[in-house]
């Protein structure tokens, strides 16, 4: 099992308020596995990413990642986790403005301590993978919403993670170019990437094999989508 955690809780001081933005959360999610988790603003859900991503850790409870605890690592331990075996895609990109394609998927080896030349290929890899090779070159403001995103999941990947974490990748984008991501998503878990995805979109989850819903703090349904939609028929469906 790829991620598993039992009893994970996280509390947040609010002056002199204590919020519980996960209230005791177990769940195991198998390696391959594509999981959509849902819920409405302050469900938990984005904090329940951040603590499987390593960014933040438990106020209590176990978390393994690829059978390794990690709830009570130090932040450079946790760091180097993250490096090694999660990818992260947020909704605004995060690109750097004045860094091309090519130097932003370079930007995880670079901290990796990666030699330039191993660097510069596995970046250009990444970015054919994404359809990306004449953009190498190109800054985040002469590319599109979709293209810039696709440099963002270049980067994501180019580290070879075991995990592929996306926080609402779809939130910035049109229709179409959403449904862009969602196949090149539903091809890379074919691949046997695990991909954990947080939306609110009911639309966008359904592109998931499995859809697990927060309320409060608390899973409130997890459950397997017997019929997952094909991203991929369905853009060439919209251009014929």
């Amino acid at each position: 099992m790829l991620i598993r955690t039992r009893e994970l809780r996280k509390e947040y001081s609010l002056g002199a308020h204590r919020v519980q933005a996960i209230r005791g959360v177990s769940i195991g999610i198998d390696t391959g596995e594509f999981v959509a988790v849902m819920g409405p603003s302050g469900s938990g859900k984005s904090t329940f990413m951040n603590l499987l991503g390593c960014l933040d850790v438990p106020t209590s409870g176990d978390y393994e990642l690829a059978g390794e605890p990690v709830e009570h690592r130090t932040p450079d331990e946790l760091a180097a986790i993250r490096n090694r075996r999660v990818g992260f895609v947020f909704q605004g990109f995060n690109l750097l403005g004045r860094a091309n394609a090519l130097e932003n998927v370079e930007l995880p080896l670079i901290y990796a301590g990666v030699a330039a030349a191993d660097r510069h290929r596995r970046a250009r890899a990444r970015l054919a993978q994404m359809g990306l090779t004449d953009r190498e070159h190109h800054l985040p403001s002469q590319l599109s919403g979709g293209q810039q995103q696709r440099v963002a999941i270049a980067r994501a990947l180019v580290t070879d993670p075991v995990l592929l974490l996306a926080d609402e990748p779809t939130g910035a984008l049109d229709s179409r170019t959403s449904l862009e991501i969602m196949a090149l998503f539903q091809e890379l878990n074919r691949q046997g990437i695990t991909v954990v995805l947080v939306t609110h979109e009911r639309d966008i989850a359904q592109f998931a094999r499995r859809i697990v819903s927060f309320r409060d703090g608390l899973i409130a349904d997890d459950r397997a989508n017997a019929a997952p939609g094909d991203a991929h028929r369905l853009l060439e469906e919209s251009a014929a």
